[in-house]
């Protein structure tokens, strides 16, 4: 026993009971735990029964070897939570051997274990009425996790940031059950930062004098990122990629160099977006702001009539349209007429796997169409580009390709904080409500209330949560009809709305004054949110003119995820959003893309393609791609085959060709082939 006990570091005694709970630790390991019960005598207390405990059983020692461990150990300690008639009576015991021990305060929870932990202020953590050791903590914040169906590393580790800081369990739990401590569910405050721009007078403006008579009397000067834009030559003609937060006003910027160039006989405007939702709003609005200057008209898909009844008229002097309405145009061979300028919005839609391709190549394509028609007449001199983004992660780059001459304007005129909180789908409701109530019953310095856009990913959605608002609520989506939305949008302006809810396809249309944005889901439609997109949506919280901050809550369902083809969980996209990097913008092709896009421009250009293929963002493989158009039988030399140029009218990937053509020589029924193709989808 004694070589056993030579090199003993701490003596724990512990009281348990009647009796003492004794833990010997050597090189910072426990080599033995043990019971301890005392006697009086004459000469004081003395050990009269010790025992050892090895695998669950109890083995007597002679008292005399407890003697022997505690003159042996450097230092002996006695726990703080052994009731003071017990510390005395161990202390006496020591007393007559002629040791001594310090108590100290330790985790009542390890000690009762066996384990000794000492504890300070700096270290103990609130446990309900005791303090505990973070060893102990971070047990139960896991136990209470596996209750609340689990969350990914990142997010445990937040949660233990938090629990070290505030050295409070019980408010980290809290948090999990849906409260809204401030300071807790507070990740980080991004802080306003402005740039000193010279601004430019409307009335310097050198404009059609029907565009300059609406804009002098709507401002006084631009905007920063306008007046930017402004010096730097866009109404000059020059190409432009104008890079510039939410709500800063960059599509006034298309809006100026369009319609001006249009009043002045330069060619007609087109503004194209990704989404059909988008493409319905912009057009409404045009029509409103500049109907009556020239023809708005609306290009959304293959159908000559779009679901609202308005038909495409390609003579139009303004055409809103989708990427994939302009390029359907162009690859059945439409007449678009001279275009003067083109204003490509959400120009970032570029890095994206399944639309990235089909943008680079309409970009492509509708530049040949406008040189086309510009080599063949003498008074068309083509068209002026301008690609509008809030978000790009390498822009000087992207404005060095697109061959356009960057404007970048950093601007946040407010700060904005963002909160991230966890809750079920149930639960976040609810937590909705408490915060929509929060912020509509706060006013700002400027004498605004508090108003709050809610982001999901359901037109279903938004209904069910503005209906559980106990302030008025109301939804907001592409669904709606024209009148509910300019409604929607009336009511929010007055301030008669505490919220809407909207879905985050409709991000960069939503022009509402909030202070606040909640995302109810960090999904859009069955996919996770990009940095870019995220980015734009929580830029939507916080007006100068009328808010001192925005605000940003991030409802996050622990363990969750929208689609079996999601393999994030909404906790881990949380943490990858809040800390990412902006995501560089850039068109990366596999031999599918290639083969589509070449097909694509075969059918629109001919022997010209290759060119075509050449001034793409993405690295296209056209030798590769050709060999396997003809192996395929989508074209014949270069001209394409009758079922190449169906192919490309109906934007099909070779693999979706196939499984077309195959169902078709097996006989099966077209909702059969449909089925097929969900099915292939569901799959990737």
């Amino acid at each position: 026993m004694s070589q056993q006990v030579t090199r003993v570091d701490t003596l724990f005694l512990h009281q348990t009971g009647d009796d003492y709970l004794v833990v010997v630790r050597r090189d910072g390991k426990r080599v033995l735990r043990g019971k301890l019960e005392l006697k009086q005598t004459n000469a004081g207390p003395r050990p009269l029964r010790f025992l050892v405990v090895q695998k669950g059983a109890e083995e007597p020692r002679d008292p005399s070897q407890f003697v022997e461990l505690a003159r042996s150990a450097s230092r002996i300690r006695i726990s703080q939570q052994t009731p003071s008639a017990g510390r005395e009576e161990l202390k006496a015991m020591l007393e007559g051997y002629q040791l001594e021990a310090l108590v100290v305060r330790t985790c009542r929870r390890c000690a009762i274990n066996g384990r000794y932990s000492p504890i300070t202020d700096d270290t103990a953590i609130k446990a309900e009425h005791e303090d505990i050791c973070r060893d102990c903590a971070v047990q139960e914040l896991e136990q209470e996790l596996s209750y609340s169906g689990g969350l990914t590393r990142a997010a445990q580790d937040r949660l233990e940031e938090l629990l070290y800081e505030t050295q409070d369990l019980t408010r980290i739990t809290n948090l999990l059950q849906g409260e809204l401590d401030p300071d807790l569910t507070k990740f980080d405050t991004i802080s306003a930062t402005t740039e000193d721009v010279d601004l430019v007078d409307t009335a310097d403006l050198d404009v059609h004098p029907n565009l300059k008579s609406m804009l002098t009397d709507r401002f006084e000067t631009l905007l920063p990122v306008q007046s930017l834009s402004v010096s730097n030559g866009v109404l000059d003609g020059d190409d432009q990629l104008v890079v510039s937060a939410t709500a800063t006003g960059k599509t006034l910027i298309g809006e100026l160099a369009g319609i001006d160039r249009m009043l002045k006989g330069s060619g007609k405007m087109l503004f194209l977006v990704p989404l059909v939702a988008l493409a319905n709003q912009k057009h409404e609005d045009f029509k409103e702001r500049y109907g009556h200057l020239g023809k708005v008209t609306i290009r959304v898909g293959a159908s000559r009539i779009n679901d609202d009844g308005n038909r495409f008229d390609p003579n139009a002097d303004v055409i809103v349209g989708t990427y994939e309405g302009i390029d359907h145009a162009l690859r059945t061979g439409k007449d678009l007429g001279d275009i003067g300028t083109v204003v490509i919005d959400e120009v970032h839609t570029l890095k994206e796997e399944e639309r990235g391709h089909r943008l680079d190549g309409m970009i492509s394509r509708l530049k040949h169409y406008c040189e086309s028609r510009a080599s063949r007449s003498d008074d068309y001199g083509g068209a002026q580009w301008i690609y509008l983004s809030a978000t790009v992660g390498n822009p000087n780059w992207l404005a060095q390709t697109l061959r356009a001459k960057l404007i970048e304007y950093e601007d946040r005129p407010v700060p904005i904080e963002r909160h991230v909180t966890f809750a079920d789908g149930q639960e976040k409701t609810r937590i909705e409500n408490r915060l929509v109530k929060r912020a509509f019953d706060t006013k700002s310095s400027k004498g605004y209330r508090g108003q709050t856009i809610i982001f999901t990913n359901s037109r279903r959605r938004c209904h069910e949560i503005s209906r559980k608002m106990e302030y008025n609520a109301a939804p907001y989506h592409a669904g709606l009809d024209y009148k509910r939305r300019k409604r929607v949008e009336r009511q929010f302006a007055d301030q008669d709305l505490a919220a809407v809810v909207t879905t985050a396809a409709l991000a960069a249309g939503v022009d509402f004054p909030a202070s606040q944005v909640i995302f109810d889901t960090l999904a859009m439609g069955i996919e996770w949110l990009s940095v870019q997109e995220f980015s734009q949506m929580l830029g939507r919280a916080g007006r100068p003119d009328y808010h001192d901050k925005g605000t940003v809550y991030l409802l996050v369902e622990p363990d969750t995820s929208y689609h079996n083809t999601m393999e994030m969980t909404e906790d881990e996209v949380a943490f990858k959003l809040l800390k990412g990097e902006m995501e560089e913008v850039r068109t990366v092709y596999d031999e599918s893309a290639a083969v589509e896009e070449t097909l694509a421009n075969i059918v629109v250009a001919g022997k010209k393609a290759k060119a075509l293929n050449d001034r793409m963002l993405g690295e296209v493989p056209t030798t590769h791609a050709v060999g396997k158009l003809i192996e395929w039988e989508f074209i014949d030399g270069l001209e394409p085959t009758p079922l190449g140029r169906a192919i490309t009218r109906q934007f099909l990937s070779p693999s979706d060709a196939f499984r077309i053509l195959d169902g078709i020589r097996n006989g099966l029924s077209p909702y059969g082939i449909v089925a097929d193709l969900e099915l292939a989808d569901e799959g990737r």
